[in-house]
This record gives structure tokens, C-alpha cells and sequence, in this order.
């Protein structure tokens, strides 16, 4: 990749697919936007690109480079499949992109992320990067599997379709509440019923909600 592919990339926009940041000032913070394109599908961090869509290079490429490579190696787990070069944009300044791959071993996890230590998935959602919840991580786990998934339609899963057809999507805590069950119970009748194709997850920020695949409904309901 060139500076000419560098500036048609950044006109536009950060997006599903692209990331930018100024500089690696807290590379252990950047890696949450590595994890989240390699849990989604795949994407571009341009380094020494400000969010405005300015680039003001970076005057220490290589040191930038070596700190945020390190910081992907401690904090991501599993390993991340990914490729870098150094673009010069000036005698003094230079460009970093990181291409990110879709993985195949998803979910993975910033390590040591937040206060309390532990690990955190992140998943991309639009121009953000975003914590991913416990359903989005099991179905992620559970999707590698080559297994069909098995499931009985019962009286709660009646309830959930005909609630969906009337107000077109539904939280974990709502179908708990509707179907009078717990919050696992829930969210695992949700969970494989997304494995199953006869929903669709819609991730978000506050609670994730689940759709119908139409093409499923309606031989689900009659």
C-alpha cells in the first residue's frame, strides 16, 4: 500500500472496516480495536491518522510500531493473524497499516483489560469497537463447531416468535421476562437459535437484540 491508497482509505471514514489513531501512546488501549476486527470481519488501522481525517504521520514510526507489535503479542489472545507495513508520507514522517485478518479461531480476548484484570471480547460495530456480551462470545465459540445444532420448539419458543413478529425484535431480559424463565435460560434458547439460522443478533452497546431470519419464521410457526 502506498500514500495515494493511504489517503483514498482514510477519505472514507472510519467505518466497520477501519480504524485510525494518531499514535500508540496506549498501545495496550489500541488493542481492543485489533480483537474486535479479527472477531468481526477483519479490517485496517491506519497509525498516524487523526480521526478528522487528517495525516499527521508519525515523526518515531518504528518506535510506535515496535510498542504497539509488543502490546499485540501480550494483551491479545489467542494470537491474532495480521500484516504491517510503513508507508513515508515526508522526508521526517510516516504512516503504519495494519491489515487484520477475520480469524478462524474467534473469540478472542484483550488480556488484563480493565481494572480488574481478567480478559474482555470486542467485537466491531460500525466505526466503533465495542465490549462484546457472554451470548455474542458463545456464539462465536460455538459457530467454529461444524455440528448441527439441535433444538425443541417448545411453548417458550412460541412465545418468543409470535413476540418478534409482532414487535420485531427482543433483548435476553425481555425473553426471560416474557417466557418467565432465567436470564441463562434465555439466553441460551437465544444462543442456539441464532446457531441455528432461525435468528439474527444484532450487537449493541447497552444489550444486543435478536431478529428473525424470515426465511425461517414462517415454517417455525405454523
Amino acid at each position: 500500500m502506498d500514500f495515494r491508497e493511504i489517503k483514498a482509505l482514510v477519505r472514507k471514514g472510519e467505518n466497520d472496516f477501519l480504524e485510525f489513531k494518531r499514535k500508540a501512546s496506549f498501545p495496550e488501549k489500541i488493542v481492543k480495536e485489533i480483537v474486535a476486527f479479527a472477531n468481526s470481519k477483519g479490517g485496517f488501522l491506519l497509525l498516524g491518522v487523526d480521526d478528522n481525517g487528517t495525516i499527521p504521520g508519525l515523526r518515531y514510526a518504528e518506535e510506535e510500531a515496535f510498542a504497539l507489535e509488543t502490546a499485540i503479542h501480550k494483551f491479545c489472545y489467542p494470537r491474532i493473524r495480521y500484516k504491517s507495513d510503513m508507508v513515508d508520507i515526508s522526508n521526517k514522517r510516516s504512516v503504519i497499516w495494519y491489515q487484520i485478518f477475520e480469524s478462524r479461531k474467534k473469540p478472542h480476548f484483550v488480556l488484563n483489560a480493565g481494572v480488574n484484570g481478567g480478559k474482555k471480547a470486542y467485537i466491531r460495530l460500525r466505526d466503533k469497537s465495542i465490549q462484546a456480551s457472554r451470548e455474542i462470545i458463545e456464539i462465536l465459540k460455538r459457530s467454529r463447531s461444524k455440528k448441527g445444532i439441535r433444538f425443541s420448539f417448545g411453548e417458550k419458543e412460541k412465545l418468543l416468535m409470535e413476540h418478534l413478529e409482532d414487535k420485531g425484535s427482543i433483548s435476553v431480559e425481555d425473553f426471560a421476562g416474557l417466557a418467565g424463565i432465567s436470564r441463562a435460560a434465555a439466553s441460551g434458547t437465544l444462543v442456539r437459535l441464532v446457531l441455528a439460522n432461525v435468528l439474527r443478533v444484532e450487537p449493541a452497546e447497552d444489550k444486543d437484540h435478536y431478529h428473525v431470519n424470515k426465511h425461517h419464521a414462517e415454517s417455525l410457526v405454523s
